[in-house]
């Protein structure tokens, strides 16, 4: 038996003898709700509903994205200065306490969107990923369900997107949106265990970048693609939203043994979810943002070559060669020499490259920055 089935096994049954121990002690299920997105149109729609099952104590605060950014005004009583000191507090411990989350792995779940109602359960590590179809819901953010045995129902959201062909926007997070500047294989656990919304750097301009890009394509959906975990999303959410990013849907990853070995894949993770958007949107021409500091060249040529019509531009961010050591990447084949990028730069594709947001802002196509349409008229 290969070691990864042991471990997938053994994984199971601490789940099975943990979660007894404390439903005894007063922990309960509960359901943490990630923003999803969809589709409407004449030919049909469709809604993508993620979630996780996790146990909590029942004092345990809320999942939402606590942090709040420096006020306008300052607090002028004792108890707005608590209530900024305990969101602060809370942003920073979520990220050990959701580290060491026990899933509640088969839970029935029930997802309602539109009138449309849909029965299923979590997979093993507590996941729901629901695609509901002929929801009838108008485009834009909407609210959908999700009620799941013994942990009451809750409300998530899904960017329901405009039919029509029009331009959508992938980003990859960490060094594209936001400055890890720690080598990669302690990246993870500095993340979650250490750093909070309140600390983190962003990536210079590149929510201004994404901001100008909306404002000329106003239906524009973003969607964060990431090799992240899942328990980041609570504090990515306190990032994004204070430092300007857009709201949008971000697909991470799990961490743990899978089917075929002992960890998941990242470049395999990002590869699959890009396909898988361009399936489940097919109305959307793709504005690509990266960073040369692992996969992401590798990845856009790939989807380049296979899908040309499918790309509308590539726009990488060039790390510096520190930051490229820390990323682990090969420095001997930097942006502009590697293979990828000489696939990026013989694709029928704008490819550009830059330091920050600013400078990709500069160097991408007009249409894209201020609208209107390419030169051929395509998108």
């Amino acid at each position: 038996m290969p070691f990864s089935d042991i471990a997938r096994a053994a994984e199971l049954r601490l789940y099975r003898e943990t979660i007894p121990a404390l439903k005894a002690r007063g922990w309960r299920p509960r359901v943490i709700a990630y923003d999803g997105y969809g589709s409407a149109g004449a030919k049909g729609s469709m809604a993508r509903v993620l979630a996780r099952m996790v146990m909590r104590p029942p004092d345990a605060p809320a999942e939402g994205p606590l942090f709040r950014s420096i006020p306008e005004e300052l607090p002028t009583s004792a108890q707005a200065v608590r209530e900024v000191a305990l969101d602060t507090l809370l942003d920073a411990q979520r990220g050990w306490r959701q580290f060491i989350d026990v899933p509640v792995p088969y839970l029935p779940v029930t997802i309602t969107v539109g009138d449309v109602r849909v029965r299923t359960r979590a997979d093993r590590q507590g996941y729901v990923d629901v695609v509901v179809r002929d929801h009838g819901l108008e485009p834009g953010w909407q609210d959908v369900t999700i009620d799941a045995a013994g942990a009451g129902e809750v409300t998530t959201r899904v960017n329901v997107i405009a039919p029509g062909h029009h331009l959508g926007i992938v980003s990859d997070i960490d060094d594209t949106a936001m400055v890890t500047d720690v080598p990669r294989i302690f990246l993870a656990a500095w993340n979650l265990l250490i750093k909070n919304a309140s600390n983190r750097e962003p990536v210079p301009g590149m929510a201004e970048l994404l901001e100008k890009v909306r404002d000329a394509h106003p239906d524009a959906p973003v969607i964060f693609l990431s090799t992240g975990a899942w328990n980041a999303v609570p504090t990515l959410r306190s990032f994004f939203r204070k430092n300007g990013f857009p709201e949008a849907p971000k697909l991470m990853t799990d961490w743990g043994p899978t089917n075929t070995g002992w960890f998941r894949s990242g470049i395999e993770h990002k590869r699959t979810e890009l396909r898988r958007l361009m399936i489940d949107l097919p109305d959307l021409e793709f504005l690509l943002i990266g960073d040369d500091g692992q996969h992401d060249p590798l990845i856009y040529s790939e989807a380049v070559r296979e899908h040309s019509d499918r790309v509308a531009a590539v726009a990488i961010r060039q790390l510096s060669e520190r930051e490229q050591v820390l990323a682990g990447s090969q420095i001997a084949h930097p942006m502009g020499l590697g293979p990828e990028a000489r696939t990026l730069a013989e694709a029928d594709v704008p490819v550009v490259v830059g330091r920050d947001g600013y400078e990709l802002a500069r160097l991408l196509p007009s249409w894209i920055t201020e609208g209107g349409e390419p030169e051929d008229g395509t998108a």
